[in-house]
């Protein structure tokens, strides 16, 4: 366990970003808005992004970019999660992983510029260089199209209607009309860069017993009393969560937790997976953990505005222990969701 520990956590912030440094040629970490696709080439379908529960289609909620050190195979290497927006199942999740060797056809091979490219504009891109379309609404692959100007690309009928009702209808057959002018769907969650800092060496006890020693000094005599009958019927859980919120108190606003190979950190003692619940890599190894979304993320989603009501304590990304080559496709891993209150 110590050993595993030695492997640095990386902690993720949310943080505003030009459109410029969300885009694929970055290699960025970020939220929400369309997927920066890493490869170009084999994405998923329509019906890898599906939702398993209301067969809707899954919206792009993040991607980490997280390239393995010594490994030529993935000098670049993205994963890239989706999750079902969509009442009342809002449960569906799903995980891709794509890496590329530095040579490639799709990057140069130097590393891109930190300056601002002369052309920044705004404009959405609905093609990768392979050729292959995009969804106008979601940034997916796109193989469906609209009968009338065979020009826009939908993944799904649902996201067809969505962009015929909000103004492809008036703009279809129009001769200027252009291909990558995009209303806003209210489908996207909001974009941000994911910046990353290591986290400090501090033990979880010692920041719980400062934690314990402020709230006891503010509240009285009568309330520690109290504080220390409920300390004594302290169960697993409230051991659990305690031990969650004192890893995460120095660092509140933390929305992601990477550390591949290390122990994830649990919100509840409910629906924590055994390894049997982890299946393995259909290459034939194992999965270990790589990261967990933290429930802070949702702060900044803003799903409510649509009525949507995702929620999540943890969200655990396990992944193929030796990140198997599979050309340039994209493997799907796999995602384990804990509530917060998780009753069986």
């Amino acid at each position: 366990m110590a050993a595993a520990r030695a492997v640095p956590v990386e902690l993720g912030f949310a943080e505003e970003a030009p459109l410029w440094r969300l885009r694929s040629e970055q290699f960025p970490s970020k939220v929400g808005g369309r997927p920066a696709w890493l490869g170009a080439a084999g994405l998923p379908g329509p019906g890898d992004l599906a939702c398993a529960s209301c067969g809707r289609p899954l919206s792009f909620l993040l991607q980490v970019y997280a390239p393995l050190p010594g490994r030529a195979d993935a000098f670049h290497r993205g994963l890239f999660l989706f999750c079902c927006r969509e009442p009342p199942c809002c449960a569906g999740l799903r995980v891709f992983r794509n890496q590329l060797p530095r040579k490639n056809d799709f990057y140069s091979y130097e590393p891109p510029s930190e300056n601002p490219p002369l052309e920044t504009g705004e404009s959405v891109c609905l093609q990768l260089k392979t050729g292959a379309h995009l969804c106008r609404v979601c940034g997916c692959l796109g193989p469906k199209t609209c009968s009338r100007c065979h020009k826009a690309h939908y993944c799904s009928k649902e996201h067809q209607l969505l962009d015929w009702r909000l103004g492809h209808k008036q703009g279809c057959t129009q001769p200027d009309y252009r291909d990558h002018t995009v209303p806003d769907h209210n489908f996207l969650f909001p974009e941000f860069e994911i910046v990353t800092e290591t986290e400090d060496e501090i033990t979880p006890e010692v920041v719980e017993k400062e934690d314990a020693s402020e709230i006891i000094g503010s509240m009285g005599e009568a309330l520690e009393e109290e504080l220390d009958s409920m300390a004594k019927h302290e169960s697993r859980e409230d051991k659990i969560f305690q031990k969650f919120k004192a890893q995460i108190a120095l660092e509140p606003e933390q929305i992601l937790r990477y550390g591949r190979g290390i122990a994830p950190i649990w919100i509840s003692g409910e629906n924590i997976p055994q390894e049997k619940d982890i299946p393995d890599c259909p290459c034939g190894a194992k999965r270990i953990f790589e990261f967990q979304v933290m429930p802070q993320l949702l702060n900044y989603l803003k799903a409510d505005r649509l009525g949507r009501s995702i929620d999540w304590g943890v969200l655990a990304v396990f992944t193929c222990a030796e990140s198997c080559g599979l050309g340039t496709g994209y493997t799907e891993e796999f995602v384990w969701k804990q509530d917060v209150t998780d009753i069986p």
